[in-house]
């Protein structure tokens, strides 16, 4: 097996850190604190460094990268701003999920966009009562006339209400059983009738990304707005899943990097009892135990990402990565804290941002307890499925 990374991602690699550096670290704390989402930042992802770019095909003005080289550059931009790597991963989703399944009207009014990273897409599945479990979606469509009514409420949504989001794809009960609803997704432009925007959540971390309730109150949705089939939806949702827990297993080693980075400097700029306190074998201690976790993070991320290049995503697999990766990232994070003591409890020093900000990396995407469960079954532990299934 070849763990050397290729030209094009060393490439990618280096020009991301370096942009990132420049443009994101110096004010990040500054967005943080202000719960700020700043398009313009966003913008310049995509005009600067191309990285909307990334997944998508030449045909559609991608880049004609993989999955590799798109974690590779959601990992550089976590290691300084989490919320504009989600921000990034949420559209990015939006936009494979158009390119595997929507309809060429489809694909030519939200994708260009989303590619060259003018506009956002979103994807509202989660709901108030109802997040990993998705047969709990209770967001109704019901057809008429003219296609379809949507009713309904979702909860916890990236990229919800930002200025430049341009589309929200939405996941609505269209029939089915109430023990195993049928779902379709609708795409819908952003400024819909009918679709509302709540208030931005007032957030523990990620607070410089987009994030709201979105109200659906009688959404008229036609026929052309299906993404696939009717009844496709729920097999969306999991499709998108998969993706995200790779990219948000990206973000998980790019925090933990970032982590291992403030710890190192810190360590080694520190002075206490008459020298470094590099110099003291419980500090080097915790931070080789971060230095561990991110190589051990990072393997299992370029492999689910290889694995999806290459057809072979194995679901059991990609749980453990994002299982693995987002406690492991939360531990960097504490460790990190720790080795700057005091300073290390101050807001202005970027592991308690990452600390923060790496709590909901636990959640999104199916929380470490999902994954546990889908460990237990790619194991043949359960002989209850349906308990874990999402």
């Amino acid at each position: 097996m070849n763990f050397m990374e290729s030209e094009e991602q060393t490439a990618i690699q280096a020009s991301v850190a370096d942009w990132a550096k420049r443009e994101l670290a110096p004010g990040a704390n500054a967005r943080d604190t202000e719960a700020r989402f700043d398009p313009e930042l966003y913008l310049r992802c995509g005009r600067d460094l191309g990285i909307t770019r990334l997944p998508f095909s030449e045909e559609f003005g991608g880049a004609g990268a993989g999955m590799q080289e798109t974690s590779v550059a959601i990992e550089e931009i976590a290691r300084q701003d989490q919320s504009l790597a989600v921000t990034l991963m949420v559209s990015m989703a939006a936009g494979l999920m158009l390119v595997e399944n929507g309809s060429v009207e489809q694909i030519e009014r939200y994708l260009p966009g989303i590619v060259a990273g003018t506009a956002l897409g979103a994807v509202a599945g989660t709901e108030p009562q109802a997040g990993s479990w998705t047969a709990g979606y209770t967001t109704r469509a019901v057809e008429n006339a003219t296609g379809w009514r949507i009713d309904g409420e979702k909860a916890f949504i990236t990229n919800a209400g930002a200025p430049i989001t341009s589309v929200v794809l939405v996941c609505a009960v269209t029939g089915g059983q109430p023990d195993k609803p049928q779902m379709t997704m609708f795409a819908l432009p952003a400024d819909a009738p009918g679709l509302v925007y709540g208030k931005p959540y007032d957030k523990l971390g990620w607070r410089s990304s987009e994030t709201r309730p979105v109200f659906l109150d009688g959404v008229s949705a036609p026929a052309t707005s299906i993404v696939g089939k009717v009844g496709d939806g729920r097999h969306l949702v999991h499709g998108a899943f998969k993706v995200g827990r790779i990219l948000i297993s990206a973000m998980a080693v790019g925090m933990a990097q970032g982590c291992l980075d403030h710890a190192i400097a810190y360590a080694r700029e520190r002075k206490a009892f008459g020298g470094s306190i590099a110099d003291f074998q419980l500090v080097q201690k915790a931070i080789a135990d971060i230095a561990i976790r991110v190589e051990t993070s990072r393997l299992m991320v370029r492999k689910s990402a290889w694995m999806r290049d290459e057809g072979q995503l194995d679901d059991g697999f990609l749980s453990m990565t994002k299982y693995y990766s987002t406690e492991a990232a939360s531990q960097c994070a504490d460790l990190a804290i720790q080795v700057h003591g005091g300073y290390g409890f101050m807001n202005e020093c970027a592991p308690t941002r990452f600390w923060r900000d790496g709590r909901v990396l636990r959640i999104g995407d199916g929380t470490s307890e999902i994954q546990i469960g889908l460990i237990a079954r790619a194991l043949g532990l359960t002989s209850l499925p349906r308990a874990v299934k999402t």
